[in-house]
Parts: structure tokens; C-alpha cells; sequence
């Protein structure tokens, strides 16, 4: 088939950005022609695609859309617009240049079928736009926080999700929600999750041991992959760590971006007053952050909010231990995809908002959170099959249900 892939975003920095990524990937490994739809900044350079993949890139910040890129995520790893803050002069501007971009698109590369990302803006757009399109969209969760925390076009949005052929969720308490929250009839929508690249995350060779064994006198390492925000539990995660007891010592590496520059700074100064040795990565590529999987002993996502991480994913393949919260439809998926998986589940602090905890339940939060790492550190390692969730699977199940739609 030709799949034409639409996201309002840049196709890197994010966890949508590299889903959709990969599965554009896997597509053209399976002898599908694939196009792509984005948005990117003034001076980005798209890198994440495979070569022979058309892409039409609705450039931001230039004088036909004289704004940032918008972000699903209110703190993005880059310089973004958050959609509660579009102007109606905005919006309009938004949907002229999307829409030239589907209408090019549509009569250049004749798409078999569309696949959206985000049960948000740009897919009602692209819904009114290719109505003659068979059309499905995956949920990131980040769009149903959109959904619950202001109103920007939302008949619109609605109208226009429930028009999709099929709706794509992470996981079955998303599938629930997405239900809800749109009023999506359940048979349309497919559990179909998140998937991890085989090629890049995989357990260390012989030569190449990664982590400790139970009694290595080393100290234990951790390693923390996501936005440098207290959203992803930052804060949290410093603060149990100074309340971690390590026999033999414990370092940490943090890895990615950061949305705020203000919450950057109190998060280095944080990491400067911890007890432990943290350093500041940055962002990394995959191959980077695959490396640094192998070589740590446990993986530390102490989201408040997540659809379905795929770092937790990518850290199983790698052979890490992990400790998560425990994030609404998670653990049911890990233990059907990726079963006999070595995760410490550490229940969530009450909520103030969907992605903020009350103040208050944060100190027990990060004490249940320093005795899951403690115990994760003293876990032996187990290898567990993480094929399951690998890209080509996702692929196939999303791949499957367009095509189904298209046939009829």
C-alpha cells in the first residue's frame, strides 16, 4: 500500500516523534510505500526518515507560520507553542499550511490509506480534508491531556476522531479512555502498543557484559531516559535517591532534553546537592542511549503521566531492571508482551491534576520509590523476550487493520 504519516510535530526529540519514525521504517521494510507530513523548526533538517521516503514538512517560524512548532506536551524538549496558547489568527495560520500539505500530498503521492498521530488537531483537520481517505490515528496520551485540560476546537476534534475508520490505542485502559473521552465506539478501536528497534536495543554480548551481579563491588548504576521535568519525576527521583542505601555506592546518568529552562536550572542545582554522583546527559541518539541501557544496572521512569513509555520497552531489550510508576494500562501490557519482565511497580502519589501530584503525597512517593531502586539494585539480572514488542509487530497490527478498511 502507500501509507501517508501525519504528524503536527518533528519526526525525533519525542516519544510519538520516534514512534512514528519507526513504524514508517518498518512500513518500507515491509514493501509499503511511505510518505510523511510534519512540522519542523526554521532550521531543522529531517534525519530520522528512511531516504527514499517523500516528506512535506510544514516549516514553523517562518513568515507562513510565524510561531514554534506546536507541542502535545505543555514542556517540550525543544521551543515549542503549547495549544492552549493559540490565537485564532494562529490556528488559522496552522490549518492553511497543513492543509496545502495534505492537498499536495494527496495528489502527488495518491495515499491507499492515512495514518494520523495524536486523536488531536491535525487529525480533524486532515479527517475533513481526505474524507475520500481511508484514515486510522494513534492515541500518545499526550492528546487526551490536551483534550482534559482546555477547549481549544474541541467539537471540531471530536467530530472529527469519531470520523476515523480506526482509532489505535497503547493500551487497553487508553482504549477505554479514548472511548470516553471522544465517544469513539469501542469496535473501532485497536490495542496495538508501542514497540522498541531490535537492531539497536538488545542485551550486551559476551565481550561487552552490562550492569552488575549481585556482590559486584562496583557501585550500581542508573540510568533515567526522558524530559529533564518533574512531569517525568525528576525532582522525585533526586530526592529518593538521597534516601537510597548502596553498600557499594551508586551513580546516576540522566538523559534527555529539557522543556523549561527554569525547571533545567532548579533540576542542576538539584543534581549538584545530590548525595550520589548524577550526571546530566543530554539528549543522546538511540545507539547512545542503548549503550548506556547496557551498561546500567536499573532503569528509573518515575513518570506522573505517560500512554505507553516506550524507554521502559527499550530498556527490557537492553537487559536493564526496571523500576516505573505504575502507570494506568502498563503493567497488564508488559506482562502480556514481554512476560516474565524484571519490573518494581511503585504506586503512583495522589494526583492534584492528570500529570501534577498533590504536594503533599510526594514524600511518600519517593520513599516507596528509593526502596523499589534499593530493591532493583539487589535483584539479580533475568533475561526476559522482548520480540513481542519490537516495531515490526506494532507494524503489522496497525498495517493489518488499515488494510482492512481500505478493502471494504
Amino acid at each position: 500500500m502507500r501509507i501517508l504519516n501525519v504528524l503536527a510535530q518533528k519526526p525525533d526529540s519525542t516519544g510519538s516523534g520516534t514512534y512514528l519514525a519507526q513504524l514508517v521504517a518498518a512500513q518500507r521494510a515491509f514493501g509499503h510505500e511511505a510518505a510523511v507530513i510534519c512540522g519542523i523548526g526554521p532550521d531543522d533538517v529531517v534525519t530520522t526518515l528512511p531516504a527514499d521516503v517523500e516528506v512535506r514538512a510544514v516549516r514553523f517560524e517562518t513568515e507562513a507560520v510565524p510561531f514554534p512548532v506546536c507541542g502535545m506536551s505543555d514542556a517540550m524538549p525543544y521551543r515549542a507553542t503549547r495549544y492552549r496558547d493559540l490565537t485564532p489568527a494562529q490556528c488559522a495560520l496552522y490549518e492553511a499550511a497543513f492543509t496545502e500539505a495534505l492537498d499536495a500530498m494527496d495528489a502527488s503521492f495518491r495515499p491507499d490509506v492515512v495514518l494520523c498521530h495524536h486523536l488531536y488537531l491535525l487529525t480533524a483537520i486532515a479527517r475533513e480534508r481526505l474524507e475520500h481517505r481511508p484514515m486510522g490515528a494513534v492515541c500518545h496520551s499526550t492528546d487526551l491531556r490536551q483534550m482534559q485540560t482546555h477547549g481549544l476546537e474541541r467539537e471540531r476534534i471530536i467530530a472529527g476522531v469519531r470520523g476515523l475508520d480506526r482509532v489505535f490505542a497503547l493500551h487497553e485502559e487508553q482504549a477505554r479512555e479514548v472511548a470516553d473521552v471522544y465517544g469513539v465506539d469501542p469496535a473501532r478501536i485497536d490495542v496495538v502498543g508501542a514497540g522498541y528497534d531490535c537492531r539497536v536495543f538488545a542485551p550486551a554480548g559476551e565481550e561487552a557484559p552490562g550492569g552488575a551481579e549481585v556482590g559486584d563491588p562496583r557501585p550500581a548504576r542508573i540510568v533515567f531516559v526522558g524530559k529533564i521535568t518533574q512531569k517525568k519525576g525528576v525532582a522525585s527521583l533526586l530526592r529518593a535517591l538521597d534516601a537510597v542505601e548502596a553498600p557499594a555506592g551508586l551513580e546516576a546518568d540522566l538523559i534527555g532534553g529539557s522543556g523549561s529552562e527554569a525547571e533545567l536550572a532548579e533540576i542542576t542545582a538539584q543534581v549538584a546537592a545530590c548525595r550520589w554522583p548524577v550526571r546530566l546527559q543530554g539528549r543522546r541518539d538511540p545507539a547512545a542511549v542503548a549503550a548506556f541501557n547496557r551498561a546500567a544496572d536499573v532503569f528509573v521512569l518515575p513518570s506522573l503521566f505517560e500512554g505507553l513509555p516506550l524507554v521502559v520497552v527499550e530498556a527490557l531489550a537492553c537487559g536493564c531492571k526496571v523500576v516505573v510508576t505504575d502507570l494506568p494500562g502498563l503493567r497488564p501490557w508488559l506482562e502480556r508482551h514481554i512476560p516474565g519482565a524484571p519490573v518494581t511497580y511503585v504506586a503512583m502519589p495522589a494526583m492534584a491534576s492528570i500529570d501534577e501530584a498533590e504536594p503533599a503525597a510526594l514524600p511518600a512517593f519517593e520513599e516507596r520509590l528509593a526502596r523499589a531502586i534499593e530493591q532493583a539494585i539487589a535483584a539479580p539480572r533475568v533475561a526476559c523476550d522482548a520480540s513481542g514488542a519490537s516495531w515490526e509487530r506494532v507494524t503489522e497490527r496497525i498495517v493489518g487493520a488499515l488494510a482492512a478498511c481500505r478493502a471494504r
